[in-house]
């Protein structure tokens, strides 16, 4: 497919490059294989949808997409729009119905994260729907800021040196997560579809609008840090790839080292 309609043709190619380099860095899709893509409707997921749907259509070996939307049963959650987004690209789009929204109201425990929960819940619908259709891969939207602010959350509030990666297999060993826009940055993830007056569905859940306070705060130390560090982005992605163990705390790490010693 072509570079969508008002967007900048430089800004399209930045997005396709690094979604590219992505897939070649960490062999996220080899022949054969089926995507299962998770499509919420928002910004992050459609971006990917249409980035990986660009280079399905210019790739030398043959895969399959299948979007994927989770309706956790919101009222007013607008999966017809979903389905007018996606039915151009010559996909066709997969709902899975869930009763979420009453399960949610009915478990979650007083102080506990709303968002949380029933983002815990779209992973496990989404598992199994992949499973369902045959799919080996499950697509997600995360981006460059998405890494980045987890991992600053994980050191600040957890304590763990932890962010996310790329390409991991769930727990049952039969479906492997993978993170494509890993080197994507959400301002032009923003901007693409800014120009582009992609319009964007809303969750309607109770919180919608509601942002994580602590991933809110990333946002801003990120913010006023640029400032006065203009590649620190950057860089904190770099270090991901670029771990040192004998220089960390972890005594398993430091037993490993001895042991190679």
């Amino acid at each position: 497919m072509p570079c969508p309609a008002g967007m900048d043709s430089k800004l399209w190619r930045r997005l396709r490059h690094g979604i590219g380099r992505a897939i070649a860095d960490f062999g996220l899709i080899k022949a054969g294989d089926r995507v299962c893509i998770g499509l919420s409707g928002g910004k992050d997921s459609q971006i990917l949808l249409l980035l990986l749907r660009e280079l399905q259509q210019r790739a030398p070996i043959r895969y399959e997409l299948l979007p994927v939307t989770v309706d956790a049963g919101f009222a007013g959650f607008n999966t017809d729009a979903i389905r007018r987004f996606v039915e151009p690209l010559g996909l066709s789009l997969v709902i899975e119905q869930t009763d979420h929204a009453a399960l949610i109201n009915a478990k979650l425990r007083p102080g506990s994260s709303y968002c949380a929960f029933c983002a815990r819940l779209k992973r496990g619908a989404l598992y199994g729907a992949a499973r369902r259709l045959g799919c080996n891969l499950l697509a997600l939207g995360h981006h460059r800021d998405d890494f980045i602010e987890t991992l600053l959350m994980n050191q600040f509030f957890i304590g763990t040196l932890k962010a996310m990666a790329p390409k991991t297999v769930c727990d049952d060993g039969d479906i492997t997560v993978i993170r494509p826009m890993v080197y994507l940055a959400e301002e032009d993830i923003v901007e693409a579809i800014r120009q582009a007056g992609i319009a964007t569905v809303s969750c309607s859940c109770p919180v919608a609008g509601d942002p994580d306070q602590q991933r809110q705060r990333m946002k801003r130390l990120l913010k006023t840090l640029e400032q006065e560090i203009p590649q620190i982005k950057h860089s904190l992605l770099a270090a991901l790839g670029n771990v040192q163990p004998r220089h960390l705390l972890d005594p398993h790490l430091v037993k490993e080292d001895k042991q190679c010693a």
